[in-house]
């Protein structure tokens, strides 16, 4: 069984043309050139943009673990903050960053000329991370009380978090999910939780993290985001085969081939458009404070769109903005909260925005195992929430159905979800959403099984999902 080598937002960069790429053991040849350790002049000689990305990822992350997560700083330092993008990483000791408490931010001094990078908390969006060079023109905000987790809410699961008072054993599978090496060398796993219908059969975590921990979702928002799209496709008021409603591209030259991208392309990673890594890397959106339409809305074409899937951060930032234009400025500012959070109980769930408010919505949410577990549900019951439906009755076989082109790799891909339909052990009904650092929700409906699966693996050191969820499988009989 080959280990899945693509984790979300770190290790997504192939290209599927006409012509299979190389393969080594599974990874293209530009994958593993990709992923090799940078040369020594390279980490020796970070540049001044380098220095300013890694401050403001150290700002951002440090924000959002603290005042959302409820996480504290050395903690924060120790996990999440190790392993990270190679150029980066040897840069973040040598960035002090200071926490107030205060004003809910983290300012990160990385340069005497330029004011330090600044990442600031705000309520039901979280934390916004500001442009380089920026200064605040007033004082921030201030909070007698620092902004802390929701505590639980006492209603009975799955709505709630009250369980019945049950003892849970972990199979071997689990334990052994927290052991750093039999399904990945190095990994870190900090909670899994696995459910049988609305039933939870096990749920356990690492020291330092628990039921109310919220944890950067990174690539799995994809997969919210294209539920969010759902939402609305349940109220007719989107067509995803329709030309994504982008009003940059709408307002400017008739003959503009980006005019004639489709919602479903967008969501389908078949855009065709050009982006500066040979994969998604989109440092300046997430860690430069770069506003989504400042960036997104000016790559140009590469290919014809729908001919070539490329897995892109930009898809799916460009598919909220769309979603922006339909919804309009009153119904947008909170709809990830009023639409999907607040009816499933996902309470610990915060989608972060852009200082344009721009919800950041390929990566930047932040969320617990529990939150996660029920956004598997919704799914595992086939769009209905609590005898709602919520998602159109075609969107689950909409998601999960594959077009062409498709990705070179173990997994196929539908819209906004990865499906295990090639893995031994595992149903070929199988489908997942994926993120950066190992994070996984993988929905076995033939089962009734959901497997939600919490981590900061390093860069480097995959886990091996599709083994898994088989492991799981076999042990959930």
């Amino acid at each position: 069984m080959r280990q899945h080598r693509s984790q979300g937002d770190q290790q997504h960069r192939r290209n599927t043309t006409p012509t299979p790429p190389l393969k080594r053991r599974g990874l293209t040849l530009a994958l593993a050139l990709a992923l090799l350790p940078l040369p020594a002049a390279a980490q020796t000689t970070p540049t001044a943009y380098d220095r300013a990305i890694a401050a403001g990822y150290k700002a951002a992350v440090l924000c959002s673990a603290i005042f959302t997560g409820g996480r504290k700083q050395a903690d924060v330092e120790a996990t999440e903050l190790k392993g990270i993008y190679p150029q980066y990483t040897a840069l973040l000791p040598s960035l002090p960053a200071t926490v107030d408490t205060r004003t809910a931010s983290v300012s990160v001094p990385f340069d005497p000329a330029l004011p330090p990078r600044l990442a600031i908390w705000k309520p039901v969006t979280g934390c916004t991370n500001m442009p380089i060079g920026f200064s605040p023109a007033q004082p921030l905000p201030t909070y007698a009380t620092p902004p802390a987790p929701t505590p639980a809410d006492p209603r009975p699961w799955p709505l709630g978090d009250a369980l019945p008072r049950i003892a849970m054993t972990a199979p071997p599978p689990v334990l052994a999910a927290f052991d750093g090496t039999t399904y990945g060398k190095g990994s870190v796993t900090t909670g899994v939780i696995v459910l049988r219908g609305n039933r939870m059969l096990t749920e356990r975590y690492a020291d330092g993290f628990g039921p109310f921990t919220a944890q950067r979702t990174w690539s799995v928002a994809k997969s919210i985001t294209g539920t969010l799209v759902g939402l609305v496709a349940n109220d007719a008021a989107v067509d995803p085969a329709a030309p994504a409603r982008i009003p940059e591209w709408q307002d400017g030259a008739p003959g503009d081939l980006r005019r004639t991208i489709t919602l479903d392309q967008l969501l389908r990673m078949a855009s065709g458009l050009y982006s500066p890594y040979a994969g998604n890397r989109t440092d300046g959106v997430y860690f430069g404070g770069t506003a989504v339409t400042e960036e997104t809305i000016a790559l140009p074409l590469e290919v014809r769109p729908g001919t070539r899937f490329r897995y892109s951060n930009n898809d799916i930032m460009l598919a909220m903005r769309s979603l922006r234009a339909t919804l309009g400025e009153e119904r947008y500012k909170d709809y990830p909260s009023k639409a999907l959070f607040e009816p499933l109980g996902m309470k610990h769930t915060v989608a972060e925005t852009d200082w344009r408010d721009n919800y950041v919505s390929s990566s930047q949410m932040w969320t617990t195992a529990r939150d996660l577990a029920r956004f598997g549900l919704l799914y595992l019951n086939g769009g209905v929430w609590n005898g709602q439906r919520l998602l159109p009755e075609s969107w689950i076989n909409y998601v999960t159905t594959p077009k062409s082109p498709q990705p070179a790799d173990d997994f196929g891909y539908g819209a906004t979800f990865w499906l295990l339909n090639k893995s031994p052990g595992v149903p070929a009904d199988t489908y997942a959403a994926f993120g950066n650092r190992g994070q996984y929700v993988v929905i076995v409906p033939s089962r009734q099984i959901v497997i939600v699966r919490r981590a900061e693996d390093p860069a480097g050191s995959p886990f091996d999902i599709a083994r898994f969820t088989a492991d799981i499988l076999a042990a959930a009989k």
